[in-house]
């Protein structure tokens, strides 16, 4: 279960689909992002293909992206089995 977010337009995309936080040509990707990580219990269920799960490094260790489009992505970590601190971002 989605626990905590970093990113507002994203945890009110999650709660509410207002896509005022996001580009709202990400919209259905991310709803399929967001809907596979809330029943997620570990980073491996996010491995979809085309998605580009891969872990993070240097200042982001232990978490974890996947690709939404472009350099944009959706970032987490795990706490147990729960995802925390999501994330949407241009990290290039």
């Amino acid at each position: 279960m989605i626990r905590s977010f970093r990113h507002k337009g994203i945890e009110k995309f999650f709660r509410t689909g207002s896509k005022a936080g996001i580009q709202s040509r990400h919209a259905a990707k991310l709803n399929e992002q967001l809907t596979v990580l809330n029943i997620a219990t570990k980073p491996e269920q996010m491995n979809i293909p085309g998605w580009q799960l891969h872990a993070l490094t240097a200042d982001l260790v232990g978490h974890w992206a996947v690709s939404v489009n472009g350099n944009w992505r959706l970032t987490f970590a795990f706490e147990d089995e729960d995802a925390v601190l999501v994330d949407y971002w241009d990290y290039h």
